[in-house]
């Protein structure tokens, strides 16, 4: 009996160690966690340098060098404002329904480094933009359809990054963390890094662009961005990637397209009542779905009860 307990005892030795080996495997395994939040960090501030440092000083930069008139250039550039700041709402519905945040914020970047390579471009090339104003030697010439097709494909390309890249990024650091401890955590650093590079961006680079020259000071910008997209991307072997979990958005949009179509549907509040789904009709009654077409069909399959 005992030679029969002393080989079960060695039979169940190396089935335990081979459990804890495994376990051990799948512990170097897991992806997320703090050890992409020096990544994220860096892709944060080389995003938020690079848009600040294009969009601060727009309104001199055409003023001066596109010579259009200083109520246009303020309006042009209200108007880039709030185009990247509703943006982001579109891009963070499309990543949320589709295809999750990191492809979104990958490309996103991508963008970013396209919209400042052609801002520098139109910089340093004389015949990206007109040429320079000069006193008392008449009017000014304006800007060819061609120099203002270039500037504003850069701009349209830093609206899409903006789109792609500002929500998203947030909620792609939420997901590598699982306690919500370390997600408030990491939503602190976000807005810090967020609000740092838009005041660096803004002071740093408008002051080389103001002193030094444009071409630097979209160079710099130009640079921070690049140096975001290679952390971005340099991480991703560690980011967890969870799918696309659908956005309500999308179902609003369903509904209000629902209710269009079948804007000319009669409801007949009698015996036979028709459902969104389905008919009643005497003994028979084919249940309907949760939705209902509109507010009107809700209250008859939901009618108030008497006071």
């Amino acid at each position: 009996a005992r030679e029969t307990i002393s080989m079960e005892a060695k039979q169940v030795e190396p089935r335990s160690l081979s459990v804890d080996h495994e376990s051990l495997k799948d512990t170097k395994k897991r992806k997320g966690g703090w050890i992409t939040f020096p990544f994220l960090a860096v892709a944060i501030l080389g995003l938020g340098l690079a848009t600040s440092g294009a969009t601060a000083n727009l309104v001199v930069y055409l003023i001066k060098e596109y010579n259009v008139p200083s109520v246009d250039a303020a309006q042009i550039s209200n108007i880039i404002s709030g185009s990247i700041s509703v943006a982001p709402v579109a891009g963070a519905i499309v990543a949320d329904a589709f295809f999750g945040c990191f492809p979104i914020v990958a490309v996103a970047m991508v963008m970013a480094v396209l919209s400042l390579v052609v801002f520098t471009l139109t910089a340093s090339l004389p015949g990206l933009r007109p040429a320079a104003c000069q006193l008392g030697a008449g009017p000014c010439e304006k800007a060819s359809t061609g120099q203002m097709a270039a500037l504003y494909a850069a701009v349209f390309l830093l609206c899409l990054s903006a789109a792609g890249a500002r929500f998203n990024q947030a909620t792609m650091g939420a997901n590598q963390f699982e306690a919500a401890a370390d997600r408030d955590v990491f939503f602190n650093w976000y807005f810090i890094f967020f609000y740092a590079s838009t005041v660096l961006g803004a002071t740093v680079i408008v002051y080389v662009q103001d002193t030094v020259s444009w071409t630097l000071g979209f160079g710099v910008s130009c640079a921070a961005s690049v140096v975001g997209l290679a952390a971005l991307l340099l991480g991703a072997r560690h980011y967890r990637q969870p799918p696309a979990q659908g956005s309500p958005f999308t179902g609003l949009a369903r509904v209000v397209v629902a209710a269009a179509r079948k804007r000319k549907v009669s409801v007949v509040a009698s015996e036979e009542l028709k459902f969104y789904y389905g008919l009643r009709s005497g003994d028979h009654v084919v249940t309907p779905s949760d939705s209902f077409r509109s507010v009107e069909d809700f209250f008859l399959l939901h009618p108030p009860a008497a006071s």
